[in-house]
């Protein structure tokens, strides 16, 4: 197979697809791998080191899309890109489809199939192809949410874990999965005060086992979100429902009750966001602040951080990667696989981004057999 990786057009995103290490492993398995000019610059790989391990270099990311049988990319295509869908082309990479109305028409009106890492997950629920970038973006979450808490920048001039004699910042995470996991454990870290909100009774108890009394944790409904939004400086939103619209668990009343200067984080933006009033925002223009709170929405908060990104992501799609090179047939025997496939010759075949449209669903079975 033909497999192409393209520069990332998405504003300062700096990741990339494909590593030399994977391009090692396609070339000799016969593939054959197309890479754009300094695709890979931006996480620290040179041409030089794509060439050494037998990929071709090309400027034109045009001739890449309309060569190759397989592009693997980290971001949706933008709209630049969008013409270059088609019929006969896997696309590999996120695509966040229940919060992108538009690419997800255009998939289908193409009848590209279109895999999602964020939808690709194994039979206990674990999403391998997201966790790695969940981990980042809630490390990178806190590292803003602390920022952007200092006067300089807009907040209300708190450091997040205070010091001798001064009480720390109050942190509220929404969401106890991977995301918020991690945000928990670099706010805790950093000695701030941490509460954790989570429908999961068992995850919680989990948290409290691993966290002890460092932490808080309470059941997330909308009189316990209330009540800790109002009183913290920095919230992280941390919501995830697999492939589906991310639901608005702080109303925009909430946010009229929050301490002016406070910061909210969204990493759900990616899914519509789990804030009513998130819009997405981009790392050139990170912030704004609606009813006195700043609001740091970045749709790729990962790519502040492209070589630990880049890393941890490839390390993760690389048997996928060569599973798709061998066929459908791969993708019938690997069940993981299959669940991250959202559109497939037409077919919608992603429950949770049929139900964010209303759009029609397909179970990946009726296209496959």
């Amino acid at each position: 197979m033909i497999v192409g990786c393209v520069k990332e057009i998405k504003t300062l995103e700096n990741r990339v697809g494909l590593t030399p290490q994977i391009v090692h492993e396609l070339t000799k398995r016969g593939n054959k791998v197309l890479m754009q000019k300094d695709a890979g610059k931006g996480s620290g790989f040179s041409d030089e080191d794509y060439v050494r391990v037998g990929a071709e270099i090309n400027e034109s990311a045009e001739e890449i899309w309309k060569t190759s049988g397989m592009i693997v990319k980290v971001k949706e295509p933008v709209n630049e890109e969008l013409d270059f869908l088609r019929e006969d082309l896997i696309l590999f990479t996120y695509l966040h489809l229940a919060a992108d109305e538009k690419l997800t028409k255009r998939l289908l009106e193409t009848k590209t199939i279109g895999i999602a890492y964020e939808t690709v997950q194994m039979g206990n629920g674990y999403l391998p192809l997201l966790a790695p970038m969940s981990q980042v973006a809630g490390r990178v979450a806190v590292q803003e949410g602390a920022h952007f808490l200092e006067k300089p920048n807009g907040g209300i001039g708190k450091l997040l874990g205070g010091v001798p004699g001064v009480e720390p910042a109050k942190v509220a995470v929404l969401g106890g999965g991977n995301v918020g996991t991690e945000a928990a454990k670099i706010a805790m870290g950093m000695g701030a005060d941490v509460t954790i909100l989570d429908i999961n009774a068992a995850r919680l108890t989990y948290l409290d086992d691993v966290f002890g009394a460092r932490i808080k944790t309470m059941f997330s409904n909308e009189y316990n979100i209330r009540k800790i939004v109002k009183k913290a400086d920095l919230v992280i939103g941390a919501v995830l429902i697999p492939g589906a619209k991310a639901p608005h668990l702080i109303k925009k009343d909430m946010i009229t009750e929050m301490k002016e200067g406070s910061v909210i984080v969204d990493v759900a933006v990616d899914q519509g966001g789990c804030v009513e009033t998130t819009r997405a925002t981009t790392h050139k223009e990170p912030i704004f602040v609606e009813e006195g709170v700043i609001h740091y929405c970045v749709t790729n908060m990962p790519g502040a951080v492209p070589h630990t990104s880049t890393m941890a992501l490839t390390s993760a799609t690389l048997p996928y990667v060569i599973k798709l090179t061998q066929g459908i047939e791969a993708i019938k025997k690997d069940r993981a696989l299959w669940k991250g496939i959202n559109t497939f010759k037409g077919k919608l075949t992603c429950k949770g981004v049929a139900d964010a449209f209303g759009m029609e669903y397909t179970p990946l079975e009726k296209v496959l057999e």
